[in-house]
């Protein structure tokens, strides 16, 4: 009774009449303030949020993985967005691949006008290199010189694969392409970055075939001749525009850097820009354009590599086995050893080491074991190799001499290399009365000097030579012979610092003095794990 008598006091029924209006102007205050949308639609909106978040998964790890904003694959050529902003923003630290590639198209173009006035002026050797040097300073040296010692981008642990692909006028690199996607296991974890160098028809130049051979002269020889020929099949464009694969395009797996022909400088500057289309897979794979895979490479050679003693350190290399037609081969014969070498004798070479085979993995060993060499044209390991051992832009026209480079200076770095025990890859080898193009025919066509690129390559393969110390190829010779813009930056792309690099001629019994290379049972036995 006291406590109805208590709620019917007026008294009391005022004061909650006046909290009752206290409340209703709070909530009106509230319901009306600008933020109270923005926050009812967050609440609305959290259903879908998830729905959005995986329809934006694709765009969301091309940003990952520094493709954002995208680059373009097609067509040759394509202007990137905001090119200018992305090449400052790359230049400073804060990388993506569209920013590397906007800053190697401009370095391609520079080269491509030079290229032109050099070749209307007839322009020496020595004015080659130095053209070339000049340029790779301006525009190479600014790419590489904030990321020295670490990687462009961060690695990440998905046990994706990037293959590094340098095609030079490829009619297979098409089917090199489906081959690699068709057989691997993790297909939505390959990554191909693809430097195409083809005959586009679109500078004013003629396309030409490669040196054929149309008979015998009188003296029983073979006489070759170069013919015109139609523009080079892009086989980046008939992969990604093939329903079955263009998606791999469109999610940022394929990546490419067109250039013309002419301006192709051999192999290993071939791979160095390649190596730059790289956005921190966890494996770097380095092979050629005209291969054919076997079922689940992929997922094998991952297994492989990580079956090596020296794992993360480790480097699978081989040279693989032929094969004719795509779609027959199946791998598991063994893998070859890289355990020969030697001081080459044609003048052509200027006597640099070429690399051979020495003998074949059982293929039923326990675990792999360690060879001698790396091959250019297939190599798998780990992406901090391209941190170790960053690939070298002051190497142009050289066609020998990348092999034994790569291989002293991994080793000096504290990698080891292995032979695969079973070969995943066959490669097709091709012979020269075939045909095809080789680059160094195009070096000299537009100045009408078929010879050019084994005058200009002499010059710079001191480089190499004067790291793996041939007493020819010293400092103060060099620079008395005029050379010494070969040895730009040479600091950077040198061998290690973990190893001795007289360790590792002992080791490959190489004498560089006598010009010699000898026996190594140990490789070719494989008794080192």
């Amino acid at each position: 009774m006291q406590a109805f008598a208590l709620a019917s006091h007026p008294l009391f029924i005022g004061l909650l009449l006046l909290l009752g209006a206290a409340l209703s102007i709070s909530f009106f205050l509230v319901a009306s303030h600008p933020d109270a949308d923005s926050a009812r639609m967050q609440r609305s909106d959290a259903k879908g949020s998830a729905s959005e978040s995986r329809q934006l998964d694709h765009r969301d790890k091309n940003e990952l993985h520094g493709l954002g904003p995208p680059l373009p694959y097609l067509p040759p050529f394509a202007e990137i967005e905001n090119a200018d902003e992305l090449i400052a923003d790359t230049l400073n630290g804060n990388p993506t691949v569209a920013g590397i590639v906007a800053q190697l198209n401009k370095f391609l173009k520079a080269l491509h006008d030079s290229n032109l006035r050099n070749a209307k002026l007839k322009v020496e050797p020595e004015g080659l290199v130095k053209a070339y040097f000049d340029l790779a300073k301006e525009y190479l040296h600014p790419l590489d010189e904030p990321y020295r010692g670490r990687p462009i981008f961060d690695i990440r642990e998905d046990d994706s694969v990037f293959i590094s692909l340098a095609a030079f006028r490829e009619h297979l690199l098409t089917q090199t392409l489906k081959s690699a996607f068709d057989q691997a296991e993790n297909p939505d974890k390959l990554f191909i970055g693809a430097v195409v160098q083809n005959c586009f028809g679109t500078d004013g130049r003629q396309c030409k075939t490669g040196l054929q051979v149309i008979g015998k002269n009188a003296a029983g020889k073979d006489q070759v001749k170069m013919s015109d020929a139609p523009p080079d099949v892009n086989g980046i464009e008939e992969f990604c525009t093939d329903p079955k694969y263009e998606k791999y395009c469109k999610m940022g797996h394929v990546r490419a850097l067109y250039l013309h022909d002419t301006d192709a400088l051999g192999p290993a500057v071939a791979r160095y820009y390649a190596s730059k289309l790289w956005a921190g897979e966890t494996y770097f794979m380095q092979m050629d354009s005209h291969l054919e895979f076997a079922p689940k490479w992929d997922t094998k050679y991952i297994a492989e590599v990580k079956a090596a003693k020296s794992f993360p350190k480790s480097i699978l290399s081989s040279y693989p086995p032929g094969f004719q037609n795509f779609g027959e081969y199946t791998g598991g014969s063994p893998g070859t050893r890289l355990c020969t070498c030697q001081f080459s004798t044609n003048d052509v070479e200027n006597h640099i080491i070429r690399i051979n085979t020495g003998g074949a993995c059982k293929g039923n060993e326990p675990f792999p074991t360690q060879i001698a060499f790396i091959a250019a044209g297939f190599f798998f390991a780990r992406a901090e190799f391209l941190v170790d051992v960053p690939f070298d832009p002051f190497v142009p026209w050289c066609f020998m001499g990348e092999e034994i480079a790569l291989s002293m200076r991994a080793w000096t770095m504290g990698w080891d290399i292995y032979a695969p025990r079973q070969n995943l890859i066959a490669h097709q080898y091709r012979p020269g009365r075939l045909g095809l193009p080789k680059f160094w025919e195009s070096v000299g066509r537009d100045s009408g000097r078929p010879g050019l690129n084994t005058r200009v390559q002499k010059h710079v393969l001191r480089r190499i030579k004067h790291m793996v110390g041939y007493t020819t190829d010293t400092k103060e010779l060099i620079d008395a012979d005029g050379d010494g813009i070969v040895l730009e930056d040479f600091e950077h792309y040198t061998v290690g610092t973990v190893r001795p690099l007289n360790e590792y001629l002992e080791l490959t019994n190489i004498n560089v003095e006598e010009m010699r290379c000898g026996r190594m049972p140990w490789c070719t036995q494989g008794t080192l794990p």
